[in-house]
């Protein structure tokens, strides 16, 4: 009878013991996907780097913005947006999702033959950019509307990403990277295209022709894909992206990539029009 309870006994041990290191192998399984599901997410963001860069409908980081968007790979040169005649004669302004703060949409009809210098005050300091009407027709032709429209007056911006790309991200009024305008539009100005110091570009969600209001500032040369419209060039006031970026970020979207340390809220856009 004792031999026959020690042998139940054993069984039972040694069906514990299996349980167990089923459940020891489940939870090692999980930790491996969790940190894979990790890495996957931090080459999002920094690929995007962006979109960091991005977004939704405004260009929120992919993850981001999913927007963002400093700035997600997402288009092709080869694309029909690439291709398209500048300066362009007429725009599509498609309807996507819901404005971050009430604006109306641009006109379909820009001022092609218009040259635009925007000059965007921040609490950190003044940014001077002459826009690429002649080359990103459509987008200059969002940007002026909605500044104009005081759209990114008083918005923070919410990316800043210090490893690989380096870049300031903005223009989405809720301040979180997933705020648009309401509309969306084609990529332009492509072909070819480089992200140098000084570069103002479009970020995006990562899906074709889905700029919205989010564009990002380069302030160091930096690699990415020819995938985000070059829409302007810094003339003024690069000094001021490279001591926010000295400043740093605090990671919160994986190291070197997340909110700027010292808050950058941009205090109104102007439009010169000659």
């Amino acid at each position: 009878m004792a031999g026959k309870k020690e042998r139940q006994r054993k069984l039972a041990r040694d069906r514990y013991a299996r349980q167990a290191a089923r459940r020891a192998q489940h939870s090692q399984k999980m930790r491996i996907r969790a940190i894979a599901a990790g890495g996957v997410c931090a080459v999002a963001a920094v690929g995007v780097g962006v979109y960091f860069l991005v977004g939704t409908g405004g260009g929120k980081p992919v993850a981001a913005s999913s927007a963002t968007a400093t700035p997600t790979p997402s288009r092709s040169t080869s694309s029909a947006a690439a291709t398209v005649a500048e300066p362009a004669h007429h725009c599509t302004y498609t309807t996507s999702g819901r404005a971050a703060r009430k604006v109306t949409p641009p006109p379909s009809s820009p001022n092609y033959t218009n040259s635009y210098q925007a000059t965007i005050v921040t609490n950190r300091g003044t940014i001077d950019v002459n826009l690429l009407n002649s080359k990103a027709t459509c987008t200059v032709n969002s940007f002026v509307h909605l500044a104009e429209q005081k759209y990114f007056s008083n918005t923070k911006c919410h990316r800043l990403t210090t490893s690989g790309i380096f870049v300031l991200q903005c223009g989405d009024p809720t301040g979180t990277g997933t705020g648009g305008p309401g509309y969306e539009f084609a990529s332009e100005n492509l072909k070819g295209a480089t992200y140098p110091a000084g570069t103002v570009a479009m970020a995006n969600t990562g899906q074709p022709d889905s700029n919205g209001s989010q564009f990002f500032l380069v302030y160091k040369d930096t690699p990415l894909p020819a995938s985000y419209t070059p829409f302007g060039t810094i003339t003024q006031g690069l000094p001021v992206l490279t001591a926010i970026a000295k400043a740093g970020t605090d990671n919160s979207n994986g190291s070197g990539d997340g909110h700027p340390k010292e808050n950058v809220v941009i205090d109104s856009v102007t439009i010169k029009q000659t």
